[in-house]
């Protein structure tokens, strides 16, 4: 089947945050979206098709989950990743934040130290502060236009007692697949020092050219054991809404334990639309994802080449994965306030604004839509920039 990607799909009666809360985020409404991480596409049919199946049953009471939901995940993983990790070691969460904080409530205690790798995805830094930890920021570096982990440096910080590690494979915001060697150096100071290794892959299919994804829990024994690896159909196949994440743990009695969490929380379910719609993307969601791929990173090249030409102080990177690019501004000379400032209320855009220390003249823009949406965005953009001169 051929999908249509230029589609233009009006979302003004889809209860969609990523228009609806533009005025609460950004004080107006008259912004092209371009911050959340939801795709403006339709998803692939067999998951609509699946969803449509359980909606004329007409009955949405609560739901078992079969054998072959987790199945489906184990057959893909094996099959797309080389990872042949069994059923029995998934359990399910309604997202992979949730997920997040509830096995770094549990698994570590208030004061405890949890490490992140900056500029990294906001809500790393929200949760950890917010549930009474302390936040250890090791940066990563930019080495000719390239992100790199600064081994040095993280391992110095682990050494003061940090308790666990929020890896971000791929990474958000910056686009990097972080290689098997990289992970592996990573994964061996965790080993040394006794970090646990909480490993957000949820971009793991948003993969572009040679770049491959390595599941962090995949590469030895004692990796597995020391990890927990968070994925979800959610960003790959544009299924945020439905709230449906698998965590996977190397740690039966860890495991356990979060079952037991899911158990006396009564949030051990899926609803009855995400356990079909999740199974169906697995199953029968490749060819939707191979011409996906293929538009956005068409989508990639063109604001690549677009600001080269037409907005030269304006460099977004060529991400390995994800559909979010990260857009080095500073050749405009601003303040982290005077750049929310512009691109809000100047380019009219609303871009993710903030990432950590590290991001303060780095802006993210969102290009899951169609062309001509980032078309729009980008002439928005110049006429901006072209203010200043």
């Amino acid at each position: 089947m051929q999908y249509n990607f230029d589609e233009i799909i009006s979302r003004k009666d889809n209860f969609s945050a990523k228009y609806d809360e533009l005025n609460l985020k950004y004080g107006r409404d008259d912004l092209i979206p371009m911050w959340i991480a939801d795709m403006d596409f339709r998803t692939a049919q067999p998951i609509i098709d699946a969803m449509k199946n359980r909606l004329e049953q007409g009955i949405f009471g609560y739901v078992s989950r079969p054998d072959s939901y987790f199945e489906s995940v184990c057959q893909w993983y094996s099959r797309k990743h080389n990872w042949n990790v069994e059923s029995k070691y998934m359990s399910h969460s309604h997202g992979v934040i949730p997920g997040l904080v509830m096995m770094m409530n549990d698994f570590t205690s208030p004061g405890d130290k949890i490490i992140i790798q900056s500029p990294v995805y906001n809500e790393f830094f929200e949760i950890v502060q917010d549930h009474g930890r302390e936040l250890v920021i090791s940066p990563l570096k930019l080495t000719n236009g390239r992100y790199e982990m600064d081994y040095e440096d993280f391992e110095a910080k682990v050494k003061t007692g940090v308790k666990m590690f929020f890896l971000c494979n791929p990474h958000n915001p910056v686009g990097r697949v972080w290689t098997k060697e990289e992970l592996m150096k990573i994964g061996e100071i965790c080993l040394r020092h006794g970090v646990q290794v909480v490993s957000d892959e949820i971009h793991c299919e948003l993969v572009y050219g040679n770049n491959k994804y390595t599941p962090f829990a995949s590469i030895s024994k004692e990796f597995f054991q020391n990890s927990i690896t968070c994925i979800s159909p959610s960003k790959t196949f544009n299924l945020a809404g439905l709230q449906s994440s698998i965590i996977i743990f190397g740690n039966e009695k860890q495991k356990n334990r979060y079952d037991y969490l899911l158990q006396i929380n009564d949030i051990k379910r899926n609803n009855c639309f995400s356990l079909v719609a999740t199974e169906a993307a697995y199953r029968y969601g490749e060819e939707w994802l191979n011409q996906l791929l293929v538009y956005l990173k068409g989508n990639i090249d063109f604001v690549y080449n677009y600001c080269k030409e037409n907005i030269p102080k304006i460099k977004p990177n060529i991400p390995e994965a994800t559909y979010l690019i990260w857009i080095d501004c500073k050749d405009l000379g601003m303040t982290a306030d005077q750049l929310k400032n512009f691109m809000t209320n100047e380019a009219k855009l609303g871009l993710g604004l903030w990432y950590g220390e590290e991001s303060k003249d780095h802006v993210r823009m969102n290009i899951a839509c169609p062309r001509t949406i980032v078309e729009q965005a980008l002439l928005r953009l110049k006429a901006a920039v072209d203010t200043l001169q």
